[in-house]
């Protein structure tokens, strides 16, 4: 029913640990969640290695041939130290075999697919591809730092089935900074300005192509984008369980100086900034 997509771009070291918590988070039957689809924009470093010992499924021919060699010892236990003298053969058995070293080793009889697809850089691109690959009713966008409360599934699936299309969950920061507590605490309420792309988005399937997805003309604030068109259609429910989500941005600039800068963005562009003036100015400031 879910089909979680998240975009990647350089994230080994956090990835392992999202997709285990994902993995141990969700419905206890893991009925709910049919796929985790990862999109990356091009790492090069480690990332798609690290993801690799998750994937069932990917368009990557290169990440294809890292999974016939790490399923080599799986096939082998599998079936018996047969010897696989022709590439066919090998190739049929690895087809057969739906998971890696890391996945068999977690493996359950409903285990979502881990499906790991290439996309041009920008997480608005990346997200949309991802979307154009889910078989989901519901499509949950979710950064590749932040972690969704216990059962965020079926929590999910509970606000889908009041008739709420769309929402996200309430945030909390991995830091003790009494702005970050105090912003974290204000996520709890309704309002559009508590609102942001760390928190998570669902969306049903229909209601995201009725949209259009999400806009590839934004580099930055691509979800606020798509936030905005939600609240404008009173499309929005906020999930009153904690997601917990990396201040590791904060912590790089100082909480003051990125306070600023993502205040001056928004500001920007409420005076009509265009896309490209606000990842110019992201680029000087905040990368």
């Amino acid at each position: 029913m879910i089909s979680i997509i998240i975009p990647v771009l350089n994230e080994a070291d956090g990835i392992e640990a999202l997709l285990t918590h994902l993995l141990e988070h969700s419905d206890a039957n893991n009925i709910t969640v049919t796929e985790i689809i990862l999109v990356d924009g091009g790492s090069t470093d480690g990332t798609m290695d690290i993801v690799s010992n998750f994937v069932t499924s990917s368009d990557s021919e290169q990440l294809e041939e890292l999974y016939r060699e790490a399923n080599k010892d799986v096939l082998d236990t599998k079936f018996q130290k047969r010897n696989f003298t022709q590439t066919d053969e090998l190739d049929n058995a690895v087809k057969d075999s739906e998971t890696t070293p890391k996945a068999f080793a977690i493996e359950s009889v409903n285990q979502p697919k881990i499906i790991l697809i290439n996309s041009s850089k920008g997480r608005a691109k990346q997200m949309n591809r991802g979307a154009m690959h889910a078989k989901g009713a519901i499509l949950y966008f979710l950064h590749a730092d932040s972690f969704p409360p216990k059962h965020f599934d079926q929590l999910i699936i509970n606000e889908v089935n009041k008739g709420n299309q769309a929402g996200c969950f309430r945030l909390q920061f991995d830091s003790n900074h009494w702005w970050l507590q105090l912003a974290s605490w204000f996520t709890q309420f309704s309002w559009r300005v508590s609102r942001g792309g760390d928190q998570s988005q669902f969306i049903t399937r229909t209601l995201f192509d009725t949209i259009g997805g999400y806009n590839e003309n934004y580099t930055i604030y691509e979800d606020n984008i798509l936030i905005n068109e939600l609240y404008t259609r009173k499309e929005f429910v906020v999930i009153n369980k904690k997601l917990k989500t990396s201040a590791r941005m904060y912590r790089k600039h100082g909480v003051w100086k990125v306070q600023y800068y993502f205040f001056t963005i928004h500001l920007k562009k409420w005076f009509g900034a265009s896309a490209d003036d606000l990842l110019a100015y992201y680029n000087k400031n905040v990368c």
